[in-house]
């Protein structure tokens, strides 16, 4: 239970790690960075303006809005950044 929470306070978590597949929930952090390898990180963002900032608007990739609620292994293992925009109305 605490890999979990672990996870989920970064905002994912492993549903099925047959599927290599994490679903998106909502970070507990404004910022949150990965060692990936010696040069290489995974960063995770939010926008956590106040304690209210708890529901998820949209998330981006790199940069690219993501269409679905989830995000693959391999996305988490090249680097680069999740950007969780957080808002305070569902």
């Amino acid at each position: 239970m605490s890999a979990w929470y672990v996870f989920s306070a970064m905002g994912f978590y492993p549903v099925n790690p047959a599927e290599a597949k994490y679903q998106l929930g909502a970070p507990l952090f404004k910022k949150i960075s990965i060692k990936i390898g010696p040069e290489k990180r995974f960063v995770i963002t939010a926008n956590k303006d106040s304690d209210k900032h708890i529901y998820v608007k949209e998330v981006f990739l790199n940069g690219k809005k993501l269409d679905r609620t989830w995000i693959s292994h391999d996305e988490i293992i090249n680097g680069g950044e999740l950007q969780f925009v957080m808002t305070d109305q569902i």
